[in-house]
């Protein structure tokens, strides 16, 4: 294992690490890194010190969900300090009895935290492995397209510079600078579904496919640009009606393919999760086909999109998913 600065592990991640912002984070934007205490933030935040220390600061999201979760926080807070970045701990309530998970119920209370936090850019750690995780995440769950296309290197203001980073490369960079860092013991437990996809999936597929990982990223990267050409598809179908209500004789007059594209971009730009894209089809299906004294309801997380006197609405919340 190569141990001095100029190793490759080293030279490899710093060098994406500065191609990412050299595209999207000039010198000075205010970079915030979701310091989780696992390595594969520890190697981020440390890289980051090194590159572009000015403007740059340290969240730790505390889940509350292990009983090591208070020593995780204090880990994070000493790891900052030593490197002479500023620290901030954040404490959430996750629902655990939430229908889509645990998971899924943290996520959403971690991003909260990121949406009310001021930044240019909340850098996040996660890397290629994460990314083929995440793509087949997607599609074993019945995603389209977008869920192909899985996770963008910039999305709004999160920012991923490590996408096209191994997490051997991740790990080598980690013994190369002696660094510690936490281990989350649930990234063990195979009952959540991204560890069952990384430890009884991805292993076995990368024994006998070593570039797995890397093929199913490079995949996922193509399934984007694919994504990003469908929009424009949508906005010249849409012709400047770029949000809701939506007048359902513009979706009619498309073909069925294009006015479910026309819908799904829609739906994503008022950030809508999309179950599914049978989902999609069926609320493309009821809002599209019930009669003019019907006004179908359909629930899309913790929207309502309906149909009211030739239009489509988009609402929060409501109770029901089934046509009336």
């Amino acid at each position: 294992m190569a141990n001095s600065r100029n190793s490759p592990p080293i030279e490899r991640l710093t060098a994406a690490l500065a191609a990412s912002l050299a595209r999207h984070a000039p010198p000075g934007a205010r970079l915030v890194v979701g310091l989780s205490g696992g390595i594969d933030s520890v190697v981020l935040l440390h890289a980051l010190a090194r590159l572009r220390p000015e403007g740059l600061s340290a969240l730790h999201v505390h889940h509350g969900l292990s009983p090591h979760a208070d020593a995780w926080a204090d880990f994070c807070a000493d790891y900052a300090r030593s490197l002479g970045v500023p620290f901030r701990c954040e404490r959430v309530i996750v629902e655990r009895g939430s229908s889509d998970g645990l998971e899924a119920a943290a996520r959403r209370a971690r991003h909260a935290v990121f949406a009310r936090t001021p930044a240019d850019w909340i850098v996040l750690a996660h890397q290629r492995d994460d990314q083929a995780e995440t793509l087949l995440f997607n599609l074993l769950r019945g995603a389209g397209l977008a869920g192909a296309a899985a996770m963008q290197e910039a999305s709004g203001r999160l920012l991923r510079p490590l996408l096209d980073v191994s997490r051997a490369e991740i790990a080598a960079y980690a013994e190369a600078q002696h660094l510690a860092w936490i281990e989350d013991e649930s990234n063990a437990d195979i009952r959540h579904t991204r560890n069952f996809l990384r430890h009884c999936i991805l292993k076995p597929l990368v024994r006998r496919f070593p570039a797995a990982t890397r093929n199913l990223a490079a995949a996922a990267a193509r399934f984007n640009e694919a994504q990003e050409l469908l929009d424009d598809l949508a906005r010249l179908d849409l012709a400047g009606s770029e949000g809701f209500p939506l007048d359902i004789a513009r979706l009619k007059a498309l073909p069925e393919p294009r006015a479910r594209n026309a819908l799904r971009y829609l739906l994503a730009r008022q950030q809508v999760a999309i179950p599914s894209e049978a989902r999609l089809r069926e609320a493309l299906r009821q809002m599209l086909t019930a009669g003019v004294d019907r006004h179908p309801v359909m629930r899309l997380g913790a929207h309502r999109l309906l149909r009211r006197r030739g239009l489509i609405y988009l609402e929060p919340g409501g109770p029901s998913s089934e046509s009336r």
